[in-house]
């Protein structure tokens, strides 16, 4: 071969490869545009004051809000409708373990789901509930799936001891009045009202009881190929939407303000400050890592997931560390103390005696059926 026809050669070869056969990895820019999904509800405080905060664009996000319905929420951030939004670490487990492909990146809030018998009951324990008869809000909602784990753990079978009943959220409590059902699964605010009415006793607690008290029900959550595309915006998301917790816990009335009257959801400034501090907003990203274990450990107990689901390798799929999101960077991380953006206890105990269980601006941070 002449030295004219190797250059000829080196050059088509070149040329090749610059138009793409057998090309190398390629690189690309991020995109700093994300899109948050949401549903218009209380326990997504944090959603809306990193958007009026500015929490986003300190992290160098353009970000667009798209509204999304319960029946197709998950669906819509598995194929890409929006790129990331907080919420409940059970409602993905089952399909994270069939395929769906999203992370947990960190948590958000935790607390907000009980199972509640009649003050005047025999039913003192979990198991108690033995043959009994549970109302619900729905099948597979979260009150569902967080009673089922408790009995699993204490040794029942929800699919066969149990008999569920649904109900409308705010006419569980009256159920128990009627003697419909024995027992009830619910969530904030309205396990808290029932017990201030003196009609229930706790048998479960998500916020009080070990180990449910220190887990995270709620917390951010990514489109795996968004992620894998573009890891320095999900994890300055991240960091917007934990920055955006803590300030909610921080200043819970300012925050019940600003999403009223952003209009991201329909109900009062006190109703919803009334929610909101029920719940805690203390974000965490080993306490979400731990969540995603422990309810998939007990969701497995509870015939939820496959027999056959490996319990760590379904958590490691699940979850994912991101740069610059730790729990060192939230203990180092400081938000403003709004004057006047607190709430008492006296404050609370007024807030029992005037709302109504059965009004529907109280059952703003219940999840319905998806």
């Amino acid at each position: 071969m002449t030295n004219n026809t190797k250059l000829i050669t080196v050059a088509a070869l070149g040329g090749l490869l610059s138009s793409g056969c057998n090309k190398g990895p390629e690189t690309r820019q991020e995109t700093n545009k994300i899109r948050i999904g949401y549903v218009g509800i209380t326990c997504e405080a944090p959603i809306y004051t990193a958007v009026e905060k500015g929490f986003f664009k300190e992290e160098g996000l353009e970000v667009s809000m798209v509204k999304c319905d319960w029946k197709n929420y998950k669906d819509v951030l598995a194929l890409g409708g929006y790129d990331i939004t907080h919420h409940l670490v059970m409602y993905f487990l089952k399909p994270i373990e069939q395929g769906l492909d999203v992370k947990f990146t960190g948590g958000i809030h935790r607390g907000c789901l009980r199972v509640q018998a009649p003050i005047n009951s025999s039913i003192r324990s979990v198991k108690d509930l033995r043959g009994k008869r549970i109302g619900v809000p729905g099948m597979g909602t979260p009150p569902f799936i967080f009673a089922n784990r408790v009995l699993g753990a204490n040794g029942i079978d929800a699919s066969k001891e149990i008999t569920w009943l649904v109900y409308p959220t705010g006419e569980l409590g009256l159920a128990l009045d009627k003697g419909e059902v024995d027992a009830i699964a619910d969530s904030e605010p309205i396990g808290s009202m029932l017990v201030a009415q003196g009609k229930v006793r706790n048998i479960a607690d998500q916020a009080a009881d070990l180990p449910y008290s220190n887990e995270y029900c709620c917390a951010v959550i990514v489109n795996g190929r968004f992620l894998a595309r573009n890891p320095k915006a999900s994890a300055a998301a991240t960091r917007a939407l934990l920055k955006a917790a803590k300030w909610v816990e921080t200043n819970p009335v300012a925050a019940a303000k600003l999403s009223v009257e952003g209009k991201y959801l329909a109900s009062t400034v006190d109703q919803n400050t009334f929610a909101i501090s029920h719940l805690r907003y203390v974000p965490s990203v080993s306490g979400a890592e731990a969540a995603v274990k422990s309810a998939a450990a007990e969701m497995k107990i509870a015939g939820m997931l496959a027999p056959s689901t490996d319990v760590a390798g379904l958590a490691t799929r699940a979850f994912v560390h991101l740069a610059g999101v730790s729990d060192e960077w939230l203990d180092s991380l400081q938000v403003e103390k709004v004057a006047g953006a607190q709430v008492t206890q006296d404050w609370i105990n007024l807030q029992y005696a005037k709302f109504d269980p059965s009004d529907p601006f109280c059952t703003l941070c219940v999840i319905p059926v998806m």
